[in-house]
């Protein structure tokens, strides 16, 4: 069986793989406009300022949009088939895309709440997925 891909955490990313394998869901926030961002960078996507914070999100919100995968993209998904992937609105308002879990995919719908759950896929990478609320 082949192995899945997995993230690999840089300098921008670091502090949000570190807290994910502490079960925490961090975004990153701008200390100059006060917008929040996800996926995590080195610039605020509004502002472009520089002068960013961690933030813990309240690891909750509800799907903005899904697709059902019954194909793999790579061969290390096989046996996941078929799964789910989406883009969840988080309560702080960035959206990130992510894996639906425990949950039958006839269930899921737009609009449908869900929490966060940390998936430790290695010793160095814990995989943020939701789950229904």
């Amino acid at each position: 069986m082949a192995e899945k891909p997995i993230p690999k955490p840089y300098q921008d990313t670091a502090p949000y793989w570190e807290a994910a394998k502490n079960n925490q869901l961090l975004i990153q926030k701008c200390l100059s406009c006060g917008d929040y961002q996800f996926y995590p960078r080195g610039v605020c996507h509004r502002c472009l300022s520089s002068s960013l914070s961690w933030f813990q999100a309240a690891g909750h919100g509800t799907v903005y949009t899904f697709t059902v995968n019954y194909r793999a993209p790579h061969p290390g998904f096989v046996d996941d088939l078929p799964f789910i992937t989406a883009i969840v609105e988080l309560k702080e308002g960035v959206r990130m895309m992510t894996n639906l879990v425990q949950c039958d995919p006839e269930q899921v719908s737009i609009g449908m709440p869900v929490r966060v759950m940390f998936d430790p896929v290695t010793q160095e990478v814990t995989l943020p997925k939701f789950r229904p609320a």
